[in-house]
């Protein structure tokens, strides 16, 4: 039987790292990208490697959209060359950043920064990929828990994962065709170096946040990396169109 590929954006560090390393456990071979880790990106490969998994790390500016046609080569390259395969199965749109801004001092460049990272490098990557994506794989589109809960100073974050959203019900409706089903996560607080790490590194932050957990702790980046592989799992075939929260029950 031909083990599964899932390409992940983001995958070098952080919660895509998670993601990936939990994926290799299951038996999903990985093609994962990296921005400026490339010691990450190469300490990944080795850590799938010793899992009895196979990886290929590739560079990939996800808010240079000019750049996609010779990132979709690359891809098809990869394929064939570390996998003997024309396609892949599954695509994570992990690769992001955190911005801290209060609504009234917001700047259009920090706005066009979060367009162009959470939604306008979704479309767009999606879209050039879909054509190296097997009929029946999946996309998993990563939100954010600041969706469905208020925080200030993430609202242009919020707004646009929100999209995101939004967007994930309309391409299960517009892919169906093809069997690729499409849902999103939506993690709450975790433990990583989002927003410079305060939740991991600031215990008293950790602690506050905490409070407002139904079971009463942060996340961990095994909680996600964990749910990412059973989400993208066969037990999972038949949720389409849907946003999973995963934040243990945070400001219910």
């Amino acid at each position: 039987m031909t083990q599964p590929i899932a390409l992940i954006t983001g995958a070098s560090r952080g919660l895509g790292r998670n993601m990936a390393l939990h994926l290799a456990k299951r038996g999903v071979h990985i093609i994962g990208t990296y921005r400026s880790g490339a010691a990450e990106a190469q300490t990944l490969i080795q850590e799938i490697e010793a899992l009895g998994g196979k990886a290929a790390m590739l560079s990939l500016d996800i808010t240079d959209t000019a750049s996609y046609p010779a990132f979709a080569s690359a891809v098809t390259d990869t394929l064939a060359s570390d996998f003997g395969r024309e396609r892949f199965d599954f695509l994570v749109n992990n690769a992001g950043n955190g911005l801290f801004a209060n609504f009234v001092d917001a700047t259009e460049e920090q706005f066009g920064s979060l367009v162009a990272t959470h939604l306008r490098g979704p479309v767009f990557l999606t879209q050039k990929l879909l054509p190296l994506m097997q009929d029946g794989g999946r996309i998993l589109n990563v939100s954010s828990g600041f969706v469905r809960f208020t925080l200030p100073g993430y609202s242009l974050y919020a707004a646009v994962k929100a999209a995101l959203e939004v967007l994930t019900r309309y391409m299960a409706v517009e892919l169906g065709s093809r069997q690729i089903r499409v849902n999103a996560i939506a993690p709450g607080a975790i433990a990583t170096d989002f927003g410079g790490g305060v939740v991991r590194d600031n215990q008293d932050v950790n602690a506050y946040v905490a409070q407002g957990i139904a079971l009463g702790r942060v996340g961990l980046p095994d909680d996600i990396g964990g749910a990412v592989a059973a989400i993208l799992s066969g037990d999972m075939a038949w949720a389409n169109g849907t946003t999973f929260d995963i934040s243990g029950g945070q400001l219910l």
